[in-house]
């Protein structure tokens, strides 16, 4: 009798199929909770937009004709977030929040010029948290939403 300790064990093409498929399920809960969770920080914060409060800090920070500047980044964080969110032509969505996120993150979290060292740690924190936002959805702009998305039902 001939025996191979490197030997793997006959798997039908069956069981293969139902390993491919509990994969497909996952990767899609995976991408679909990955949607879920980076569009939550545009959508609950964009409200914070249209505030006076908001405004007036924008304003004092140098943001240019702030009064229409901050509530059209609103629209444009809510909109993206949505996008995002629902999966409905996320690719543009995440061109919106790339366009909410370059002017915003460099204008707001200045962290350079802050003076305090507590308060210029804290606006670095909030830069590179707008970096990797930004990352997140350049990457949404290449790959889109994923299977489980409006954008997927379109296409079929």
């Amino acid at each position: 009798m001939f025996t191979n300790s490197t030997t793997v064990p006959f798997r039908s093409s069956r069981s293969l199929a139902s390993e491919s498929s509990q994969q497909g399920v996952l990767t899609s809960a995976v991408v679909l909770a990955g949607r879920l969770l980076f569009s939550f920080i545009f959508i609950l914060a964009a409200s914070g937009n249209f505030s006076h409060q908001t405004i007036a800090y924008a304003a004092a920070q140098g943001v240019p004709l702030a009064s229409i500047a901050v509530p059209i980044s609103g629209a444009l964080a809510l909109v993206g977030g949505l996008s995002i969110l629902l999966g409905y032509r996320a690719r543009i969505g995440a061109w919106l929040l790339v366009l909410f996120l370059v002017p915003v993150t460099p204008m707001m979290h200045n962290f350079w010029v802050v003076k305090d060292p507590m308060m210029a740690q804290m606006q670095m924190i909030m830069f590179l948290k707008n970096v990797s936002m930004l990352g997140g959805a350049l990457l949404i702009t290449q790959f889109g939403a994923g299977p489980w998305s409006l954008d997927a039902r379109r296409q079929e």
